[in-house]
């Protein structure tokens, strides 16, 4: 079974910019850098920033969703309200803001259980999809189960145990978010060679990497299972 969300990569035009947008606003810490990309400690998951140098490139106007303490939310919303049009959605006893960041991706800042403080994890990534039955029987093999799904079926959230993603029709959604494409993740698994083997006839490619293997899935994402 697939587990953790270890990364999460966006690509961005101005690497300085994301990253000093990442920094002030969501108080996230550089954990390395270079010339191309720059990667940040989101809790648990790193956030890695991504110049278009090379594949696979990073997500486009990807929306995710970050995790941060229940108490934190009013202080959280006080201070980016001064910067920001935020969007606030409330999903039975709990609230999310939602703002855009430098590259246009929708950032969603949602109550859970973590413990902080501050942004502690990432608990959901979009992707666009072109055809939703067939993307959701493909993460099924990976690994994730069905747990919602839009009345409209534009849209399914499908779940790790640990963290979700949902898998979009192209619309907009909350926020006028839209699912990300070319979306980069990697996902922690205790058998990463049983895992790519599921779904081997239907990705695009899948091939060795140093810490498993990177899987193209049949809309171009690119999904790394790797040991943990």
């Amino acid at each position: 079974m697939v587990d953790t969300l270890q990364w999460l990569a966006l690509e961005v035009k101005y690497l300085d910019r994301a990253q000093s947008f990442y920094e002030a606003f969501l108080e996230l810490d550089v954990v390395r850098e270079d010339d191309t990309e720059a990667v940040l400690a989101a809790g648990g998951t790193e956030l890695i920033l991504r110049r278009p140098s090379g594949v696979p490139r990073g997500g486009l106007h990807t929306h995710y969703a970050c995790s941060i303490p229940r108490e934190e939310y009013d202080s959280w919303y006080s201070r980016l309200d001064e910067r920001f049009e935020l969007v606030e959605e409330t999903f039975g006893d709990s609230k999310s803001l939602y703002f855009y960041d430098t590259e246009g991706n929708c950032v969603e800042l949602g109550q859970t259980t973590v413990e902080g403080p501050g942004v502690d994890g990432i608990f959901e990534v979009v992707f666009e999809v072109e055809d939703l039955p067939g993307a959701e029987a493909f993460y099924e093999r990976l690994g994730f189960e069905t747990v919602d799904e839009g009345a409209d079926r534009k849209r399914v959230r499908m779940s790790s145990g640990s963290f979700d993603i949902e898998l979009w029709e192209p619309h907009l959604g909350l926020a006028d978010a839209r699912g990300g494409v070319h979306v980069d993740v990697g996902i922690g698994t205790a058998d990463p060679a049983a895992t790519a083997e599921r779904v081997s006839d239907d990705a695009l490619a899948v091939e060795t990497i140093d810490a498993g293997y990177r899987i193209r899935d049949p809309d171009g994402h690119y999904i790394s299972v790797v040991g943990q």
